[in-house]
């Protein structure tokens, strides 16, 4: 690929490896002033431009020559394939209303990002009593105090400027605790964005990657490159970890050249506390995650000297019925009348199980779309028959439902990465490494709704399963990506209009990520256990400071418990041994029970002592519909996984209670 540049407008030359499948559905050529010329089937050309089409006679500004042959590889043919079916399919479709996003300006801005971090009682009305954000505070890394202290600085000069009644504390009297932070933090000069103004091509983490002004495009390698395992340190904080890179290599990153580095294995070290999923903690801990998630991930790009830009979440006038351009949320409050517990709603599950009945070796699966008249045929038919049981599925054909699940995921009135942080997903690319970028999104699906991050692990578990099959369906990871990545990025809703090199940088980046979303998504939904240690030390300050305990935690619970302690209450009232904890499980038929910590017992063993002893209905009880959690002391509530160790985790939360129970849906 290549940029040619004259006075009219910029023109894409693409290598189009072959064009047997624009054969198949319908016709791939694009109507109007930008088209993709099918003149060849060996070279082509994307060309945007306003005006008339451009004729490309000037020379790249970039040297391709020892480069070629690498860029013929990593065609970017599939995504302007799918740009070009989704508006094709667009006129067919009734217009949507479009929200143009008002930019805040910089002390709105900074209020967001307060409000968003849980520390909005440091201003307002109620900065009186800041208690529980001193709490907050207290257990902040460095990196991440510095970043709130930033904001608040801020915050507090736009608020005297504005003349604003509030309470406006000094940062110095938040920060007490922390006098050398500011010496300390990674917040001064120091800190430049990532950029630069030459055009040139380069290797970056082994990927080919074109600079065009101050753009860099970032183009997939090929998957079979070579790989080398690296460990993931959940254990400290991302930002940390980069700072002290960055202190530890003369205040810079190195980036990661050479092919051997393109795609590294990840892998998280087993921890004997047990790995902490999203899904695993109550709620109330939940949401301190997502504060702690929020701050580390400004910390982390303060670090890289990126700035975090946080899209204001916008209402929007959304349908309130139907199926394709309703919430998310709409939907799943009505499927979940019909079936309790739904997390992911069920056009979506049965689109993809439509798919998979017609097996997932199909060549060019989710690359060839449907017939757009049918398909809009079939929209209008679901929405109609759908939720009444109706609808004939036989008349879904394989690459018809591939479409309209595509559709399905453009045309949610809010884009399913989240208006609040696509240009946070986007803004991965620019990451120095592979690691840095696999943090960041680590994070940000930690801080997406739990509707849209439930419905993208469906979607990203489904798209592997595809992979799965690339022997036969000719769709490998780097295809899967470019032909996903124009559906989860473009959002029709936020009436962004980007310039024509911005598109091009736009389809470089977003395939990309979702490349590193597809290949990765085994680590992306694990939370760091310095964010869980952090919650843990924020609860036992909140007990210290409030000399009370976590009743309030627990008050789901408290119905379970009154149960089975009066089933067991001679039990209960017997001493526990030293090395002994006692385990309930309300549900089962064995109500409690003694068990003697060993280094080698773990979670999983627990459970198999209880399931050994059930009889009756209990007895058709299978490992992975109960689970063992730790509740209270330093939590509120945890799903452990089967290979926490049990004495270790004791050690660690000694006052907790242990329950076998059920995942709440």
């Amino acid at each position: 690929m290549s940029w040619l540049s004259s006075s009219q407008g910029v023109v894409l030359t693409a290598y189009h490896p072959s064009s047997k499948d624009q054969a198949v559905g319908d016709s791939h050529a694009k109507q109007g002033e930008e088209s993709i010329s099918s003149s060849s089937c060996r070279y082509g050309q994307y060309t945007m431009s306003q005006g008339s089409t451009t004729k490309a006679t000037e020379k790249p500004p970039f040297d391709r020559s020892s480069s070629q042959d690498s860029l013929d590889e990593m065609s970017m043919e599939d995504y302007w394939t799918e740009l070009e079916n989704i508006k094709k399919s667009s006129e067919n479709r009734q217009a949507q209303e479009v929200v143009v996003v008002k930019i805040p300006d910089e002390g709105e801005l900074e209020e967001e990002w307060l409000k968003e971090a849980g520390l909005s009682n440091l201003f307002g009305e109620s900065a009186e009593d800041p208690q529980e954000s001193m709490v907050f505070l207290s257990t902040l890394t460095r990196t991440q105090a510095a970043a709130v202290q930033k904001r608040v600085e801020t915050v507090s000069q736009t608020l005297r400027k504005k003349n604003k009644q509030y309470h406006i504390p000094d940062v110095r009297d938040i920060f007490a605790q922390q006098t050398e932070l500011k010496e300390k933090a990674p917040d001064g000069p120091e800190l430049q964005s990532v950029g630069t103004n030459e055009n040139k091509y380069q290797e970056k983490d082994g990927q080919a990657s074109c600079l065009a002004g101050d753009k860099q495009l970032i183009l997939p390698v090929p998957e079979d490159t070579p790989t080398s395992i690296t460990d993931i340190n959940l254990e400290v904080s991302f930002a940390e970890q980069a700072f002290n890179q960055k202190q530890n290599s003369k205040d810079k990153i190195q980036k990661t050249k050479g092919s051997d580095a393109s795609l590294p294995s990840f892998r998280l070290p087993k921890d004997k506390t047990g790995t902490t999923k999203m899904g695993d903690l109550a709620p109330q801990d939940m949401k301190k995650v997502c504060y702690l998630a929020f701050i580390e991930l400004t910390a982390l790009y303060d670090v890289l000297g990126l700035e975090l830009k946080q899209q204001k979440a916008v209402k929007i006038k959304t349908r309130d019925s139907g199926l394709f351009g309703v919430s998310l949320t709409m939907l799943l409050e009505k499927d979940q009348r019909t079936v309790p517990g739904t997390r992911i709603p069920l056009i979506f599950q049965k689109l993809i199980s439509r798919i998979e009945e017609g097996g997932l070796d199909t060549e060019g699966l989710l690359r060839i779309p449907g017939a757009a008249v049918r398909i809009k045929n079939l929209c209008q038919e679901l929405e109609a028959k759908f939720y009444e049981g109706t609808f004939n599925w036989e008349n879904v054909k394989q690459h018809d439902a591939a479409s309209l699940l595509k559709l399905f995921i453009r045309e949610l009135p809010q884009p399913l990465l989240s208006v609040e942080y696509l240009k946070a997903f986007q803004a991965v690319q620019n990451l120095p490494t592979k690691k840095h970028q696999l943090q960041a999104l680590n994070l940000l699906i930690i801080l997406l709704p739990d509707a849209n991050r439930d419905t993208l692990k469906a979607l990203l578990e489904f798209l592997q399963r595809v992979i799965d099959n690339k022997e036969k369906n000719k769709m490998t990871v780097m295809n899967v990506a470019m032909v996903m990545a124009p559906n989860l990025f473009m959002c029709h809703a936020l009436g962004l209009k980007s310039s024509e090199q911005r598109e091009f940088v736009m389809a470089a980046e977003t395939a990309s990520i979702m490349h590193l979303l597809i290949k990765y998504q085994k680590l992306l939904w694990t939370i760091p256990k310095f964010i869980v240690t952090q919650v843990r030390k924020q609860n036992t300050e909140s007990q210290k400071k409030d000399k009370k305990p976590m009743k309030k935690l627990l008050k789901k619970m408290a119905y379970d418990r009154e149960k089975y302690e009066k089933q067991d209450k001679s039990t209960n009232d017997a001493d526990v041994p030293q090395g002994v904890i006692r385990v309930q499980a309300p549900h089962l038929s064995k109500v409690s029970m003694a068990i003697q910590l060993t280094e080698e017992l773990k979670a999983s063993d627990v459970l198999a002592r209880f399931l050994s002893q059930e009889s009756g209905v209990a007895q058709t009880l299978k490992k992975g519909e109960v689970f063992l959690y730790e509740i209270g002391g330093n939590i509120g509530e945890r799903c452990l996984d089967d290979d926490t160790y049990m004495q270790d985790l004791y050690q660690l939360n000694p006052n907790a209670e242990w329950v076998i129970k059920s995942k709440p849906s």
